[in-house]
């Protein structure tokens, strides 16, 4: 998927690796995460099959750089691949693993753990506020038009997606203070160490 990704953004435009990831990290973040290696191991793959091409930059007091381009092989496998109808809705969601078990921790504890991720996604969503401007800015530099109205759409689901995730923790919440008789839960929440744990290298958090 993530090859598709980056043939997807070198038809917009010819990009080097670094610029790649910054646009994974700007604007894609919330449905698809990318480290840099992964991205550089895939672009190495796809000029193994012709998909892309590259033209070497050399750069006076700064490291030199890789431009890549989109083949006519590579845009050929996009469209292939965007014509596909099987499209993959993965089952799997860590968060739900784990609350699927948590009937071996105290009621107190988890509650705890809703509220945090609570804050997670609501941090999660508060990031999403600024992908609008992201989206004019670039659509605005490749002259995108009708293109960005699909971007946007990707960002209402973002929006859609975690709200209702906030609400899904809410209820938890709510669900294990009606059960617990002691006073109120007090969670040893550290703001700075849970957003670090959010944004630390993780994926988008659906549920």
């Amino acid at each position: 998927m993530l090859k598709h990704g980056i043939l997807g953004l070198l038809n917009y435009s010819d990009m080097t690796g670094y610029e790649i990831r910054e646009v994974f990290r700007d604007s894609l973040h919330y449905f698809w995460s990318a480290h840099t290696s992964q991205i550089y191991r895939e672009l190495q793959g796809l000029e193994k099959k012709d998909w892309v091409s590259k033209v070497y930059i050399p750069q006076q007091g700064k490291p030199d750089k890789n431009i890549y381009s989109i083949t006519k092989e590579g845009r050929a496998e996009l469209i292939r691949w965007l014509a596909e109808d099987n499209v993959e809705l993965s089952p799997r969601s860590p968060v739900l693993m784990k609350t699927f078990f948590m009937g071996e921790r105290s009621r107190e504890e988890n509650i705890c753990f809703f509220k945090d991720l609570k804050a997670c996604y609501e941090m999660y969503l508060k990031g999403l506020e600024v992908i609008p401007e992201y989206i004019k800015f670039y659509g605005d530099a490749i002259g995108a038009g009708d293109k960005a109205l699909y971007w946007e759409m990707t960002v209402d689901y973002g929006i859609r997606n975690l709200q209702m995730n906030i609400e899904w923790a809410q209820r938890c919440i709510e669900r294990l203070e009606e059960a617990v008789i002691s006073s109120p839960v007090v969670c040893s929440g550290d703001a700075d160490r849970m957003k670090l744990e959010c944004f630390q290298g993780a994926d988008f958090p659906g549920v």
